[in-house]
């Protein structure tokens, strides 16, 4: 199941000081990323992170995220989201045994 979760700042944080926490949070995405958990992860215009994650459900996805040093830190939690598969198509394309 595809998962989408946003990232959301829980405090203000002086980022120059954080360059290890920061280091730490990279390497624990890309491990999420080799695990083929994360398939996808960007910023958005306000600096927060889009994750695109591949899971059983929504509580793996939290439980996953939930290790890393950001939530672990409670500078920032995710908001989750279950993506479903887009069924619009179903109302233009004529089934040709209905035609």
């Amino acid at each position: 199941m595809k998962i989408l979760a946003i990232s959301r700042y829980l405090k203000d944080v002086d980022w120059e000081k954080m360059n290890e926490t920061l280091k730490h949070e990279a390497y624990e995405a890309y491990k999420l990323y080799l695990n083929e958990k994360v398939r996808e992860i960007y910023f958005t215009e306000n600096d927060d992170a889009v994750l695109i994650l591949e899971c059983k459900n929504i509580i793996e996805a939290r439980l996953l995220l939930n290790k890393l040093p950001l939530v672990r830190e409670k500078i920032i939690s995710f908001k989750f989201h279950e993506l479903r598969p887009y069924n619009g198509y179903s109302r233009i394309i004529v089934n040709p045994n209905h035609a």
